[in-house]
């Protein structure tokens, strides 16, 4: 970073450096002493905690990071933020029928997650999708009386049978129908258990839509109905005489849609789809566009594969003013609106804490004023490389130190220098190297050539967390999510790094970050301080994370601590799940842990008998390694 504008740094240089402001929708910024706020709204009035607060009474109540932290008020702000835009647009517009927002479970289905989204839902009347029997079961318990549930995926007796007894318990249940093999079960069903089904229809918009999910929509979606299994379903209903239990038309038009022209088009294929189901004689009352709802990770508000072109509003107006318009032109009344936003539901209101353990530099130690007399002429040659730098031209520069360096280590290979010689030559090419990377940066251009030379150089921050067990699709499909310190901003963040985790892996990283509005392969951090911890935040990560983490080398569940701030600025700790023990998460893999346990006692027990171990010391380490087995399986002090 220039010296300059390090001295010149700013909180503002900060927010806009990680784009807070943009990305944080609100519900985080910075303070006046630099550090990373999160926000509640109370009558109007935002209050402001900081995120080190939490983490200082996460720690005073015994749990070491990483930490899983949930915020309830930003659970509940989204939530009422989607009901209220939707009742704004519907006013807006005139539009006849309601919106009905359902989360759909596989998102997260964290029990303090679903309760929560269940409690301060049921005025809006939100409901529940479920797209498995596990995820019925919880939704069974959990949903209040009244509660629309959309039932998805395939479906087996077992499944048709706890839906239709959802009925009797006073839920409007539907059973959305993904494949025509379903139809012949469900109406088997309901006539022996004499309980008359909801039923609704997924068909496959043709509409394709941009992102990393594009593979959702169109023609090849894995799910839906085509035109001719749409017909056949409404032919055996009609057959039945069941036709008018046919009253919702599912369309899935995607996930993280980035471009709100996208929506509208699938939008009105789906108006067209309702209205010829209205015609054919069903009841309907009910139009299910699905997921699609993105979340601007990056804060640029773009069609980026991160981002979106529109703002929440804009998402209700499209979908409200599309279908009054279409089907009030064909005479048809309005349906219910049914949207299953997930991501956009629960991505704020949770967030991975960690600190950093160490940190690895690439960078040259102090180098000699002058070569000894005997060095090697190419050490000499690369040596005479440091001078000129200011006139040269950077990136024939470069090319001629790495040529040298390379030949260097061939000589080393071949016997002709020894190891402290490759290492001189290693730490000159270092010098060299991050005095191009100084007139870059002074620059502000980076010379053609060159172009990856920065991020070669970036410090690796070794981080208390594992990237597959808590940010699986960091790795898996290359999602971005904001990272930033949590304090420190009043300080120019004069590093630059990846982040590694704990995981003995070269995945196990972080290496694509939000930076300035747009993408880095390098994140700007702090200089770590000696008897300081440093803590880094992943933000927005409250969609699909927990449930897909892995046990990669054995890390497992994080501490899980969820929080309610208060009015007054205070904050409540509502509930605390401590994260795996190393004993937990070796049950997984088939191990016993006293089984375990007795056999080292036995082994050891057996190097006493050799004098190998002596009692005293037979004892300490069977102590040790029970407290092990009790223990967080990432690093504690």
């Amino acid at each position: 970073m220039n010296r300059k504008l390090a001295q010149n740094w700013t909180l503002e240089a900060s927010a806009s450096l990680y784009g807070i402001r943009d990305w944080g929708a609100g519900h985080f910024d910075l303070d006046g002493q630099g550090n990373v706020v999160v926000q509640a709204r109370f009558n109007g009035d935002k209050v402001a905690v900081p995120l080190m607060d939490i983490v200082s009474g996460i720690e005073q109540r015994g749990h070491a990071m990483p930490v899983l932290l949930r915020i309830e008020n930003l659970l509940d702000a989204r939530i009422a933020l989607l009901n209220e835009s939707f009742r704004a647009a519907i006013a807006r517009t005139g539009y006849q029928g309601e919106y009905r927002g359902v989360f759909p479970v596989k998102v997260n289905q964290q029990c303090q997650v679903i309760e929560e989204i269940v409690r301060f839902g049921a005025p809006y009347g939100h409901g529940l999708e479920a797209g498995s029997k596990a995820e019925l079961v919880l939704a069974l318990a959990s949903l209040r009386e009244g509660g629309l549930l959309v039932l998805n995926g395939y479906k087996d007796r077992e499944f048709i049978d706890l839906g239709l007894w959802a009925d009797k318990l006073g839920y409007r249940c539907v059973f959305v129908i993904e494949s025509p093999s379903e139809l012949p079960l469900i109406i088997e069903r309901s006539k022996a258990l004499g309980i008359r089904p909801t039923v609704g229809a997924r068909v496959k918009v043709s509409a394709k839509v941009g992102g990393l999910w594009t593979e959702t929509s169109g023609d090849r979606s894995s799910f839906g109905l085509s035109t001719a299994q749409l017909i056949s379903v409404v032919d055996t209903l009609k057959a039945e005489g069941m036709l008018d239990c046919l009253k919702l038309l599912h369309c899935h038009l995607g996930s993280q849609i980035p471009h709100i022209a996208d929506i509208r088009a699938g939008v009105l294929e789906a108006c067209r789809y309702y209205s010829d189901l209205v015609r054919e004689g069903a009841t309907m009352g009910y139009l299910d566009l699905g997921g699609g709802l993105a979340v601007d990770y990056s804060g640029v508000r773009s069609g980026h594969v991160h981002s979106r072109d529109y703002a929440l509003d804009d998402y209700c107006n499209t979908l409200v003013g599309t279908i009054g318009e279409t089907l009030s032109a064909q005479g048809i009344a309005h349906p219910h609106i049914v949207t299953e936003s997930g991501r956009a539901t629960v991505a704020y209101s949770s967030m991975l804490l960690f600190n950093i353990l160490d940190v690895m530099h690439f960078e040259a130690v102090a180098l000699p004023d002058t070569l000894a007399s005997g060095s090697h002429p190419l050490l000499r040659e690369l040596f005479a490389l440091r001078d000129g730098l200011d006139t040269a031209d950077l990136t024939a520069h470069y090319n001629e130190a790495m040529t040298l360096r390379d030949r260097i280590r061939e000589l080393y290979k071949d016997g002709q220098i020894g190891l402290r010689e490759r290492s001189l030559g290693e730490n000159i090419f270092l010098a060299i190297a991050q005095g191009i990377v100084e007139r870059i940066v002074q620059a502000g251009k980076t010379p053609l050539g060159l172009e990856g030379l920065r991020d070669s150089l970036a410090d690796i921050y070794y981080g208390n967390f594992s990237v597959f067990q808590s940010l699986p699709d960091t790795w898996a499909i290359g999602q971005l999510f904001p990272v930033i310190p949590l304090h420190r901003h009043l300080e120019a963040p004069c590093r630059e790094a990846i982040l590694s985790d704990l995981t003995c892996d070269c995945d196990g990283k972080l290496d694509a970050f939000i930076v300035a509005g747009g993408e880095s392969r390098i994140l700007p951090v702090h200089p770590l301080k000696q008897e300081e911890e440093y803590y880094l935040g992943v933000f927005l990560m409250g969609a699909y994370q927990e449930t897909l983490g892995d046990l990669h080398n054995l890390f497992g569940d994080t501490h899980v601590v969820s929080v309610r701030i208060n009015q007054d600025g205070s904050f409540d700790v509502m509930k605390e799940i401590s994260g795996d023990s190393i004993g937990d998460v070796l049950s997984y893999v088939e191990y016993n842990p006293q089984t375990l346990f007795e056999q080292l006692r036995s082994t050891a027990e057996a190097a006493v008998r050799q004098g190998r171990l002596t009692v005293p010391e037979r004892q300490r380490l069977l102590e040790e390694f029970s407290a092990s087995l009790a223990g967080y399986t990432y690093y504690e002090k």
